[in-house]
């Protein structure tokens, strides 16, 4: 299997991003963006998907922190499709349990080529470390949008809003590192019956 990484640079008028991935690293995370309850997050999905995460963000966080977070959720997503690539010999499906304390979430993903995102966590408070919640739900938008999977996120129990984000983000690490593990008994071979899974077919 090839090199799976990719370097991807996103310029609008609302924010400058690059994103470097690695999908075969060892969990290394660089991350400058301003939002250090997002950069904590981001940290949990390298470390627990063991990919290399890069990302520097500047956005108008003067504004709000919407643009930034979503943008850094699509240009992430585009940096998986383009390292991901045909996709042949990996397992395709992923899925985790992951509890923190009181807190129990699960993750389910598919690199199916189509975008899709249900996404059911209903936290108890509405901003953790100054970082609204709603925000997690336009950045798993934007990611699964262009790194063209189906994503299932439910968090399952918890009290504390902290804990709850956290079982996310690791569940979400650990279910992506499944899917995009080399699996030898599909060397060489797309895991569908299409015979692809490209979003264009």
């Amino acid at each position: 299997m090839s090199k799976r990484s990719a370097t991807v640079e996103r310029n609008t008028l609302e924010t400058q991003i690059q994103v470097s991935i690695n999908l075969d690293g060892t969990g290394q995370c660089k991350l400058d963006t301003g939002l250090p309850f997002l950069e904590h997050m981001l940290d949990q999905v390298a470390r627990h998907g063991l990919v290399d995460i890069e990302i520097k963000a500047k956005g108008d966080l003067h504004i709000d922190a919407h643009h930034t977070v979503e943008d850094i959720g699509i240009t992430l997503g585009q940096a998986f499709t383009k390292a991901i690539g045909d996709k042949k010999g990996v397992r395709r499906y992923g899925h985790a349990y992951v509890p923190l304390d009181e807190a129990l979430s699960r993750v389910v993903l598919d690199l199916s080529g189509r975008p899709g995102l249900e996404m059911f966590v209903d936290f108890t408070r509405g901003s953790i470390g100054g970082f609204d919640v709603d925000l997690f739900y336009e950045f798993f938008q934007g990611l699964v949008n262009h790194a063209m999977i189906t994503l299932h996120i439910d968090n399952l129990r918890g009290k504390n809003a902290h804990h709850q984000a956290e079982t996310v983000f690791k569940a979400f690490g650990r279910a992506l590192r499944m899917a995009v593990e080399p699996d030898p008994r599909m060397s060489g071979i797309t895991p569908s019956t299409k015979g692809t899974l490209s979003e264009s077919e």
